[in-house]
Parts: C-alpha cells; structure tokens; sequence
C-alpha cells in the first residue's frame, strides 16, 4: 500500500476535526491563530539515504530535504528538533563529532536553531527530524487554478545522477562524478524564495518525489491536471551533456526526486515579477508548463513537440497509469523512428 493511500485509508479521519491537519494531504501542519506551521519527517538507512559512510554529509542532506517542507510553503524555518536511532557504531564519538559540526555549520547557513530531540537504541539507523516556522499564512497544495503557469527552482536530475554514481550504475570521470555527489548530498534548497513564495504564488511543493509525482500532489484534489513542455525543465551543463551521451534521458532523470527545489504555479500576471525576482536572487526560476483542465491531460510535450495520443488523453486515468502510458508511447516511438 503506497503512502497516500495508506493515509487516507487509516489515518486521515483521526485529522477530521483538525483543519490545521488538511487531511493530512499537505507536508505540514498550520495552525493559523497560533502561527505554528510544522513538519515532520523520518529517514532510514538504506530507504532514504544508502550508508552512513558519510555522516557529516547525511546529517545535512536530510536537514535541508526536512526544513525545505516549510521553505516551499512560503515559510521560513526557524527551529528543528532531532531523533536518532541506532547503535554504537553509528554514534560512535567520531560520528557525532562529525554530526554536531555539520548540524553547527547548516545552523549558521539557514539561521535555525536546535531545539531538542532523543536518542534511542536500535539495529536500525534512523532519523526523525521536526521543522518549525511560525506565520500568519502558508501556500497550500491544491490551490492551483486553471492557467496558472507553472514553474520549478534551479536544476533538476543532478541528485539522482549522483545517486546512481554511489550505487556503481554510472562511471564518469573524477571531476564530474565529484559534482554529481556533491548535488547528492547536499540539495540547493532555496531558502531565500520564502517570501516570494509566500506573497505570489497559488499552490506550491518540494520536489522529493520526482517532478511528475510531486505536480500531481500539489494538485490532486482539484479536477485539474497539467502540460509540461519536457524541453523547457531546466538541467546543469552536465547532465545535459550526459543526455547527449545518451548515457541518461530526460524525462527519467528529472522524474526521480530527490532534487528539493519548489515546484510552483502562479497567475500569468505574476510572470514579471518571477523574472524580476530570479535575477535579484540570482536564483534560476523557469516556466515549464500550465494547469489544465482534468478533462484535456495530463500532457507530455517532448522535444519534438510531440503529444501523447488523443485516446491518452481522453481518459480518466490515475497517475501511475498515465506513467506507464507515457512510458510505452516513448517506446514504441523509438522504434519507429
């Protein structure tokens, strides 16, 4: 059972009479009159990150993943508090040395502050991590409107290329396999778009999932759906010359996840204002689609401007099944050409 299904089937209606809880189909929790907004996450050895080698630089891998939840609610983070399971090995002094300088160095760099935890035995290594923000306001999931442009922070696909790296699946040579793991471990959050986020967009979420799965979850309780032109996602210098290499393609890299930029729609009008805020932040912010109706998608387009077949796009479909659609029709286009 997949994890909103799982919700909805036990949990969401324990949230019933709880509005701040959404149901339970946001990332976080928002109290309104207390100004509380917060996030919870958990991250497991081998699920959500693949070894412990490297503490100091899983430690801020995860804390930039958990405190991007309220990031891209149009909130800045302010506090955080820490779980840890496993055991002696893991924390040993040399471990904890290492996590409490990386956790004093990512402090300094997002201006949060720690504000407790607990730490518990187990076979299993684990990490909890709760993000606090306070704020009268938040952009929530499902918002989005019809015509709302759609737009996604920074670069895409580096995270999963670097993930690939660690795991063997793809040799390149030194200085670029460097890159990639670097995007890997440490995610450039954007963390200085909170108020841009806040005051200008309709609906927004971090991308952890993979840009198609994450898009349907910011707008899965609307009968709306979407176009993305595949061209126009935007991709480093160097996975874009990985794609020439044929080594990758795009529309699988950028569907992985673990890229943590804010995935967002807006009003057409707002289009000068998110060109004028991306050269002041010198932040990349880029158009890649539009909300649609859920009657006319959802809608690939690739770099041939090619769309997916009227009687795809014609059916009422769950999104894993238009994936494998999607997927199928690549395929027996390829072989055709």
């Amino acid at each position: 059972m997949k994890e909103f299904q799982l919700i909805k089937k036990y949990f969401s209606k324990l949230s019933k009479d709880n509005p701040g809880s959404f149901e339970l189909t946001d990332d976080v929790f928002f109290d309104r009159y207390k100004k509380l907004v917060i996030s919870v996450d958990t991250y497991v050895e081998g699920v959500h990150f693949l070894n412990f080698n490297n503490p100091d630089l899983v430690i801020k891998k995860i804390l930039r993943s958990s405190i991007s939840d309220i990031i891209c609610k149009g909130v800045k983070p302010e506090l955080y508090f820490l779980s840890g399971s496993g055991n002696k090995k893991s924390f040993s002094k040399k471990n904890l040395k290492l996590i409490s300088k990386a956790l004093k160095s990512e402090q300094k760099k997002f201006k949060i502050k720690l504000g407790g935890g607990d730490t518990t035995y187990s076979s299993k290594l684990s990490f909890t991590f709760v993000s606090v923000g306070y704020s009268s306001n938040i952009v929530k999931r499902n918002n989005g409107k019809i015509d709302d442009d759609i737009y996604v922070t920074g670069e895409l696909g580096d995270s999963f290329i670097g993930l690939n790296i660690l795991k063997n699946k793809i040799k390149l040579n030194s200085f670029d396999k460097k890159y990639f793991i670097k995007k890997y471990y440490l995610p450039d959050i954007q963390y200085k778009l909170f108020n841009f986020i806040n005051k200008h967009t309709n609906t927004s979420i971090d991308l952890s999932d993979g840009l198609f799965s994450d898009i349907n979850k910011m707008i899965n309780k609307k009968n709306l759906s979407f176009e993305i032109d595949l061209n126009e996602v935007p991709i480093s210098n160097k996975l874009s010359k990985l794609i020439s290499l044929k080594k990758v393609k795009l529309e699988n890299v950028v569907s992985q996840g673990d890229d943590y930029q804010i995935l967002f729609s807006a009003n057409k009008s707002k289009s000068r204002i998110i060109n004028q805020i991306s050269k002041s932040s010198k932040i990349k912010i880029t158009k890649i689609g539009k909300i649609i109706s859920k009657q006319k998608g959802p809608l690939i387009i690739d770099k041939k401007v090619i769309k997916l077949p009227k009687f795809i796009r014609g059916l009422s479909i769950n999104f894993e099944l238009f994936i494998a659609f999607y997927t199928f029709f690549c395929i027996v286009r390829a072989l055709l050409n």
